[in-house]
Parts: C-alpha cells; sequence; structure tokens
C-alpha cells in the first residue's frame, strides 16, 4: 500500500481533506452525525448552504465514501442521506475541533477585538 501525505500536491487524500473541512462539507458532515436526513431537512441543519451547493456536497462525501444516499421507492420520492462507518470516524474528529472552537470563543473574540483595534490605530 503506498503510503499518502496530506502535504503532497499530487496527493488524493489532500482532495478528500478539502471535502470534508471546507464549509459545507463539515457543516454537513457534523449534521448527519446526528442523524439519518433527507436533503430538505439537511438543508435546514446547514443554515445558509443553497440546494445546488448542497446537493454537490452530498455527492462529493458520497464519492469519497463518507455518506450513503438511500432512495426509496414511494411516490413523492424519498431519499435519506446517512454517514458511512467512515463517515462517522471522521464527524466524530471534526466535531471535537467544532466543539474546541465554539467553547474557545470568547478568547478568539477577544483576539479579534485586540487586532483589530491595533491595526486601526496604525
Amino acid at each position: 500500500m503506498d503510503a499518502f501525505d496530506v502535504f503532497s500536491r499530487q496527493c488524493p487524500s489532500r482532495t478528500t481533506l478539502e471535502h470534508v473541512t471546507g464549509r459545507w462539507g463539515s457543516l454537513t458532515v457534523g449534521a448527519l452525525y446526528e442523524s439519518r436526513l433527507r436533503f430538505n431537512e439537511l438543508r435546514r441543519r446547514v443554515d445558509g448552504v443553497s440546494e445546488k451547493m448542497l446537493s454537490q456536497t452530498l455527492h462529493t462525501l458520497e464519492r469519497d465514501g463518507l455518506v450513503v444516499r438511500e432512495a426509496r421507492p414511494v411516490n413523492p420520492p424519498w431519499v435519506d442521506y446517512e454517514l458511512t462507518p467512515l463517515g462517522r470516524e471522521v464527524a466524530e474528529r471534526l466535531l471535537g475541533l467544532i466543539q474546541l472552537v465554539e467553547g474557545r470563543m470568547p478568547e478568539v473574540i477577544s483576539a479579534r477585538e485586540r487586532y483589530d483595534a491595533t491595526r486601526g490605530a496604525l
């Protein structure tokens, strides 16, 4: 098995990392960790994502093996999305980062204010 190196430009792991850590990818993976969701439920949960962008994100995550799409043969069509075991593992680690960032936001906001105050004075 070849070793993968995300720091190498040609490494396919870099693309997958971008898919997972991009704004819509990370929010989609995080939302699906909570439960299996239909498209419109997911769109409501990931506030601000367009229908087109969510669709593209889901296709990309499905291609990477992180999300599975299940279409039920009913009328009207019913399509669910959920994480694969790999997707769940990625989501667990991603949610740890999300929780860290959310929990430390007072420090981030203070740092931003200090930065803006000193840069504005220059």
